[in-house]
């Protein structure tokens, strides 16, 4: 008897990166992003060429379906500078 395997759906993940720079009166404000991306590796190393150049970066990721209006707890997966909290 053969068993069948059913190929398991892996949940929708959003990766994002963002920049931010200081304005006029010092507080941070996003200038790049939030910008998706395919791979959390592709994230990190966008962040990391992005840092150079930014008063901080934040790249994160989380599972999401935004159809059905559902989102995992956020991971972060580079901080560069300063990033504001984030919600």
């Amino acid at each position: 008897m053969s068993e069948s395997i059913v190929p398991q759906h892996k949940t929708p993940k959003l990766i994002v990166v963002i920049a931010f720079d200081r304005d006029e009166t010092g507080d941070l404000q996003p200038v790049y992003g939030p910008a998706e991306q395919q791979t959390e590796d592709r994230a990190i190393r966008t962040a990391k060429g992005l840092v150079r150049h930014h008063a901080g970066v934040i790249a994160w990721s989380r599972d999401a379906n935004p159809a059905l209006g559902e989102y995992g707890e956020p991971t972060t997966l580079f901080v560069g500078g300063d990033v504001p909290d984030m919600e």
